[in-house]
């Protein structure tokens, strides 16, 4: 039997280390979105909820709202990760025939037809070609759709990015501290 030196079973080791690294595929690119590119996830709805039910009288809506798991890792006081993706599945309120919401019987409104669904997502850069600049929600961006998820909806993002804008200690988030406080680990 031959003897095997300690440097030769490092010399080894170290060619099969080098060998199994050069076989590691590069990480893959991710993309970068401007406002109204974000497509609809199609797995959105396998994502943990970030509010449910949300009650929007002032425009007769029941918003529900998914967080992928990259945001749903957030703690509070954080800012969101790059990579975040939330969804928002905007439904009419069903209404009586004289266009009173109606409610039921935990005095919510009824949820109708799904009429929108919006995407809001972060990524390093993301909001650098927002314009005009005093409307950029960090490297937020956002796309709106009609129900059938692929049919860009006429709404102008601006709308999205003025609303949020106050939000730059929520990390430009609606709900932040309901979320967390909420929220089902």
């Amino acid at each position: 039997m031959k003897h095997v030196t300690w440097g030769a079973v490092a010399a080894m080791v170290l060619a099969m280390v080098f060998v199994g690294c050069a076989q590691v595929p590069p990480s893959p690119q991710v993309q970068k979105y401007s406002d109204s590119e974000l497509p609809v996830p199609a797995d959105y709805k396998s994502w943990p909820k970030f509010l449910s039910d949300v009650q929007r009288a002032d425009v007769k809506q029941v918003r529900e709202i998914y967080i992928n798991p990259t945001g749903h890792s957030t703690k509070m006081g954080d800012e969101f990760p790059n990579g975040t993706i939330s969804v928002m599945e905007i439904y009419k309120v069903r209404e009586a025939a004289d266009g009173t919401p109606l409610k039921g019987a935990d005095g919510k409104f009824v949820k109708g037809e799904l009429s929108k669904i919006g995407v809001m997502g972060k990524g390093a850069g993301w909001g650098e070609s927002v314009t005009p600049p005093e409307l950029r929600n960090g490297d937020w961006v956002y796309s709106m759709y009609m129900a059938d998820a692929t049919t860009k909806a006429p709404d102008n993002t601006a709308t999205c990015r003025a609303c949020h804008l106050p939000l730059t200690d929520k990390d430009y988030i609606f709900r932040y501290d309901e979320y967390f406080q909420k929220r089902v680990k």
